[in-house]
């Protein structure tokens, strides 16, 4: 059985997140004005006037609803359940960095994969039998390679995704666009069981939440946020596909199309995103070469796997070669002990993004290793 957070006041971090009009930004805004969510709730109405909240966020805050809360705190209770606050240590580093971070994250599965390198895999809902084909290979070879597959669960190139990850044994998250006590769409429940058996279900919506047209370009930003890079398999020229590309650009993440013929509608989005400046690719290996050629920092003189796809070597197997300064300054303050990226950014001189990238990229190389509570520890 798994516990909350040992966070002070997680119940005021739940009720805030189910007051109405109270979103990511405005959530994020009233915790810089007022400090911590229990502040919030205990301001005058003069002061939450002040921040024009809305009327139905005000007779929330007046009134809050803690019999729903509660129901979220026992499902925390249960077997591999986990809430996280922005507040919280074991919140993913790369989530936290993007404009409006989700306040809340419900998990069922494995937290700390949360923080381990991703890459997304979307695209359509009705694929080709060749695009989910696809979907699987890259998602097996990056899998292999080390890499989280994190998609939504959708019908098509997400649930293809997924399954290439597992079916050889690799790591992939669901981020969902509905609470966790739900599983949509519905045909997917036994995928959603696997998924969370080899990796994460991810939600910032609290329990009940339904599934509702407006949920998922919302639940998109996290995917992308979540990532390294987005990889677009097969999309038409209006996918919701397209969104979760525009916001990992916006997120200053990489975005990779897969091209296919011309005649095929479904191919039309890929290659408008190639217009646009998305990498085309062709294998696991072009998109680990991309990550490593625009990564924040100078980037660790590695060999890059050439082989095929399917051939596609983990990146700890790779020989390790003569580090960057930067990386091995990183490496060297971690011969101590275990640290957290904020020690580490006060080592460094380093932005806390540069930081976690080159710890990402570190990790990836087997020579630093993610631990509880936002640790990282040198292991060789």
């Amino acid at each position: 059985m798994s516990s909350t957070p040992l966070l002070e006041d997680i119940e005021y971090w739940l009720a805030l997140a189910r007051t109405p009009a109270v979103g990511p930004i405005t959530f994020t805004r009233l915790l810089s004005h007022f400090g911590t969510p229990k502040a919030v709730f205990h301001a005058s109405p003069s002061e939450w006037a002040a921040l024009r909240l809305k009327a139905e966020a005000v007779a929330c805050l007046q009134a809050p609803d803690w019999a729903k809360v509660e129901t979220d705190l026992a499902w925390s209770t249960g077997e591999a359940n986990h809430i996280i606050t922005l507040a919280h240590a074991d919140y993913p580093a790369q989530l936290r960095a993007i404009h409006d971070p989700p306040p809340l994250l419900f998990v069922h599965g494995d937290p700390s994969l949360l923080n381990r390198p991703q890459i997304a895999m979307v695209g359509t809902r009705n694929p080709s039998r060749q695009g989910e084909d696809i979907a699987r290979e890259f998602a097996a070879n990056l899998a292999e390679a080390g890499f989280v597959i994190t998609s939504g669960m959708a019908l098509g190139i997400d649930a293809a995704g997924h399954q290439g990850a597992l079916s050889v044994s690799g790591y992939t998250t669901a981020v969902t666009g509905t609470g966790l006590d739900r599983v949509y769409p519905a045909q997917h429940r036994e995928l959603a069981h696997h998924i969370a058996e080899r990796g994460a279900l991810v939600s910032e919506f609290v329990l009940g939440t339904p599934s509702r047209a407006s949920n998922f370009p919302r639940r998109n930003r996290i995917i992308s946020g979540l990532s390294l890079g987005v990889l677009i398999v097969e999309a038409a020229i209006r996918s919701g596909s397209l969104i979760t590309a525009r916001l990992a650009s916006e997120q200053g993440r990489e975005v990779f199309a897969i091209p296919g013929s011309i005649h095929n509608p479904l191919a039309r989005g890929c290659h408008a995103l190639i217009k646009e400046g998305a990498k085309l690719v062709e294998t696991a290996s072009d998109i680990i070469e991309e990550l490593l050629a625009h990564l924040p920092t100078h980037p660790i003189a590695l060999d890059t796997p050439t082989k095929a796809p399917s051939d596609t070597q983990s990146w700890q197997s790779v020989p390790q070669e003569e580090l960057d300064p930067d990386y091995a300054r990183l490496l060297d303050y971690l011969s101590s002990g275990p640290a957290a990226i904020d020690n580490l950014v006060e080592l460094s001189g380093l932005t806390a993004e540069a930081v976690s990238s080159m710890l990402l990229i570190l990790e990836l190389r087997g020579l630093v290793a993610a631990q509880s509570g936002g640790l990282y520890t040198r292991i060789r």
